[in-house]
């Protein structure tokens, strides 16, 4: 892995990161969230953030 694309370690957890050397920026996956959240199921995070973020 490269630091393009590589994983962190967040409180003993794996987060997936990616970064754009355009922008400046990491993006990581927020399926990975949970660490940051606490969220007992990412993916219904996920579900329920894209449906606020429509409205």
């Amino acid at each position: 892995m490269t630091k393009e694309n590589s994983i962190k370690i967040f409180e003993n957890k794996k987060v997936r990161s990616v970064w754009d050397s355009e922008q400046e920026k990491w993006y990581i996956s927020i399926v990975d969230v949970e660490v940051l959240t606490e969220s007992a199921n990412p993916r219904r995070y996920w579900s329920d953030l894209k449906i606020k973020l429509s409205k």
